[in-house]
């Protein structure tokens, strides 16, 4: 049997717990040099220094995450599954996209996500101001 190819495009971004989302700026901006890309009221996406992945900080759960790009979350629960992992949550639906928890068989937990209701267009601060439509 062929395989279908990379089920994973790239790390989207590894979220960080922060009990205070501007000491996590000072230190993340200020201290290691990444940039604001985005901003809500319990999250800032920051830019590192290729762009491909994000660093994430968050103050609402007290854990970190890595999240994985999909092309469509609902294939790729479908070939998790398939492979022998198991969906923990979801898919549900995300401002840009769909989103589902999923666990390898070693019990592994990680987020797969699309963006295939586009992505984020922000202001000069990171605000988000709109969302453009996908390619």
């Amino acid at each position: 049997m062929t395989s279908p190819g990379p089920l994973f495009k790239n790390v989207d971004c590894i979220e960080f717990y922060v009990s205070d989302l501007q000491k996590g700026l000072d230190y993340y901006c200020n201290g290691l040099g990444l940039k604001v890309l985005w901003r809500t009221e319990t999250a800032i996406g920051l830019g590192m220094a290729n762009d491909v992945a994000e660093i994430v900080i968050q103050n609402e759960w007290e854990r970190m995450e890595v999240d994985i790009k999909v092309d469509s979350v609902v294939d790729a629960v479908e070939r998790i599954k398939a492979a022998g992992g198991e969906v923990v949550y979801g898919p549900f639906d995300i401002r840009i996209g769909k989103c589902a928890v999923v666990r390898d068989p070693w019990g592994n937990r990680h987020v797969i996500l699309d963006t295939t209701k586009g992505t984020y267009i922000t202001d000069g601060s990171g605000n988000i101001i709109g969302q453009a439509k996908p390619e």
